[in-house]
């Protein structure tokens, strides 16, 4: 079954065509990162104008690259949300032309149960049940995920998710964006024990996220030091590199204690981490640490696909076909940009 994956949530005009789920023929992706650059984050409307110009020269693409015509697919699958809502109606606008045009088809795809689904592009798949941490500039959620198929919510992010407090960060700083990557790579050469910033563990158990409060401690900590190298700040009161790894320490510490703590609560031996954030070093080096510690065997996805794209929009598709069918009213479908992913299969 050849599927046409489209993903236009955020900031990546994606399309990709995967057959039977699991075999990739194309994966194209036309980046915004120099548009939102100047601006230290994604600028909604931008995104938006951005996918109008992108979207069916990048569709067009993937089918060539395929090797494949449009009349050849099966079906087309296009992420419904959660999301920019008029980034998201951009690609569910080309998805559905589309389909009615060729008389194709078409799948609603959860974009959080297209990252789990990153999880099984590796080449060691997680079994179920196993814990999901879908970690990204837009969302931090831990879910469980059944031999049924089935994913269980079970906490998240209550203010920033841990991509956004990265971003914010490194605006903060003046790195550029994406945030993350710079953060990352600055750490490398800083001391993570440098700069005790706070983690916010919450109630007993809880397995609810918070990192606005760590953003505002970095926010404060510049206030009264300075940049490094500002005429304003202390000569030499601390190192550019240690502060984001010690602020990058805080966001891994809370991500890796939650996600273990999820697993060791649910019964479940494996855990996959999915989302833009699973690409980050230090969180990968730390989850591989303590999942051998606690007996755990962790699923990582390939970096590439870490970050949004279409070949897990399509792979999503096909199990999404396989449970519930195709949409029934294809025509009707709209944006989703609040949208809880309740099962991954």
């Amino acid at each position: 079954m050849l599927i046409l994956g489209v993903e236009t949530s955020c900031d990546e005009t994606a399309a990709a065509v995967v057959e039977d789920g699991k075999r990739i023929l194309s994966d194209v992706i036309a980046s915004q990162i120099a548009i939102h650059s100047p601006y230290g984050g994604v600028v909604p409307e931008l995104a938006s104008r951005k996918h109008v110009e992108a979207v069916l020269p990048v569709m067009d693409r993937a089918l060539t690259e395929a090797g494949v015509s449009a009349e050849q697919l099966d079906a087309i699958a296009v992420t419904q949300g959660p999301g920019l809502v008029g980034a998201l109606l951009v690609g569910i606008g080309a998805a559905k032309a589309m389909a009615y045009a060729l008389g194709k088809p078409l799948i609603a795809v959860s974009h959080l149960e297209g990252h789990m689904h990153a999880a099984f592009l590796g080449q060691d798949p997680p079994a179920e049940p196993f814990i999901c941490l879908v970690v990204s500039g837009g969302h931090t959620a831990l879910y469980r995920v059944d031999p049924d198929g089935e994913s269980h919510f079970m906490g998240s992010t209550r203010d920033d998710a841990a991509g956004e407090a990265f971003d914010k960060v490194a605006k903060l700083l003046g790195l550029g964006y994406p945030g993350g990557v710079e953060i990352d790579r600055l750490a490398v050469k800083g001391d993570p024990t440098a700069i005790l910033f706070p983690r916010a563990f919450k109630e007993r158990d809880s397995l609810e996220f918070s990192f606005s409060g760590l953003k505002t401690s970095v926010a404060n900590y510049v206030r009264a030091h300075g940049l490094p190298g500002d005429a304003q700040g202390v000569s030499g009161a601390y190192r550019l590199e240690d502060l984001v790894a010690s602020f990058q320490e805080a966001v891994v510490d809370v991500l890796v204690t939650k996600t273990v703590k999820a697993a060791q609560m649910s019964g479940a031996t494996d855990v996959a981490v999915v989302g833009g954030v699973a690409a980050n070093s230090r969180l990968r080096h730390r989850l591989m640490e303590a999942t051998a510690r606690e007996g755990l065997t962790l699923h990582l996805p390939p970096l590439r696909f870490c970050t949004d794209n279409a070949v897990m929009i399509a792979a999503a598709g096909f199990t999404s076909w396989k449970r519930s069918g195709f949409c029934p009213n294809p025509l009707d479908l709209d944006a989703r940009s609040r949208w809880i992913a309740k099962a991954y299969s």
